[in-house]
């Protein structure tokens, strides 16, 4: 638009010029054209970085081209830059009438220059080709609105989504530490805290029994020392980070569970076909195996627990059984309630420390597209069975 505004002022004063070689207005067409051109240039500094007096600037350029017209009408031809112009710069009402006022001065000056009387088509192909040209640059105008709405609230969006994913993914980092440290870290202080109770009742009577249980309270505390460390590195399993695979990290842990009146068994079948298993589905069945033989510690009453690893084509299961007191399963508590029959008032409230049981076993397994059954009566003893694709593809849970 700029380019055509000089050309066309350019052509105007040549051809003036042409024909007038030199007549009285010469001078003040020749200056008044610089003045225009000036101005032209020079609208940066004049509207400022804001534009703020952009419409004072577009006064002065339309006064000027206004003298301009009536000394010489060939400088008519530069309204159309001039149109658009206070089209973007004005207001609606006052563009238009700056429009109108654009196009009868074209009109008027049209007319001077035809051969003689009036010409229909001078007389209507201005405010004509106004009008077209308002309503182009009207509806294009919109079509940005529009256009500038629609991505306005497309970036709304994407944020509002953004940080929706964030709290999701803030939340269920939470779900997840919290079970973590629920099946270490919080059952290992409890185990520590039953050992150091049963030696500080034994001390006098029996204190090779009691330096015992302290022994094991302190290899408790030393594994339970390597797996915060293995959280603040990355959150696997301490008992995996030796590279033997889930069969050794669960006769490492029924070892650290096997205590006076309670014997644990691991049991392994098949074998690992393809190699070890995901590191996802192995850490999951190993914090599974680790929740179900505290619950069988602390609240089971059981003399005996067996782990049992079952390697299938493309699965595998992972049972504990206990021959406890045991539970009705129909009455399957939910955080913070009991999770097996008979409890007493001491181990109820332990509840409020313990925080998760079956309930974040079960948020394992549907994490990896598994199963989890629990068959219990009571009386009767607690199997607790976990079946996990092999495959699957979800992160370390």
């Amino acid at each position: 638009m700029h380019a055509a505004f000089f050309v066309l002022l350019a052509a105007s004063l040549v051809r003036f010029l042409l024909r007038h070689p030199w007549a009285d207005r010469g001078l003040w067409v020749v200056v008044l054209s610089a003045v225009l051109a000036a101005l032209y240039v020079l609208e940066p500094r004049i509207t400022g970085q804001r534009g703020r007096r952009r419409p004072v600037w577009l006064g002065a350029v339309v006064a000027v081209w206004v003298v301009l017209v009536v000394l010489a009408p060939s400088f008519a031809l530069c309204a159309v830059p001039l149109l658009y112009t206070g089209l973007r710069t004005l207001p609606p009402r006052a563009a238009l009438v700056l429009v109108a006022v654009l196009a009868v001065f074209v009109v008027a000056a049209l007319q001077k220059l035809s051969d003689g009387g009036v010409d229909p088509v001078l007389l209507a192909a201005p405010p004509a080709v106004a009008a077209i040209a308002t309503a182009v640059f009207v509806h294009a105008q919109r079509q940005a609105d529009r256009q500038k709405a629609l991505i306005t609230d497309l970036i709304r969006t994407r944020r509002e989504l953004a940080a929706t994913e964030r709290r999701e993914g803030t939340l269920a980092e939470r779900q997840r530490l919290s079970m973590e440290i629920h099946d270490t870290l919080a059952q290992g202080l409890s185990s520590q805290r039953m050992l150091l109770q049963a030696a500080e009742r034994t001390w006098d009577g029996e204190p090779d029994t009691a330096r015992g249980h302290v022994r094991t309270a302190a290899s408790i505390a030393e594994h339970n020392l390597a797996e915060a460390r293995r959280f603040v590195h990355d959150l696997a399993p301490a008992d995996l980070a030796g590279g033997g695979g889930l069969a050794e990290a669960l006769t490492a842990l029924a070892g650290r569970e096997s205590a006076p009146g309670l014997e644990v068994r691991v049991h392994i079948e098949g074998a690992e076909g393809g190699g070890m298993l995901p590191t996802p589905v192995a850490s999951a069945l190993l914090r599974i195996a680790q929740g179900a033989l505290a619950n069988v510690r602390e609240h089971a009453g059981a003399t005996t627990a067996a782990v049992t690893l079952t390697h299938l084509d493309d699965q595998v299961v992972l049972d504990i059984a206990d021959d406890g007191r045991g539970f009705d399963p129909a009455r399957e508590p939910s955080d913070g309630e009991p999770h097996a029959a008979g409890e007493t008032p001491e181990t109820r409230a332990d509840q409020g420390t313990r925080g998760h049981g079956l309930p974040a076993m079960r948020a394992r397994v549907a994490r990896l597209g598994g199963t989890l059954t629990v068959e219990s009566a009571p009386g009767e003893g607690t199997v607790v069975s976990a079946a996990l694709p092999v495959r699957a593809e979800e992160g370390t849970p």
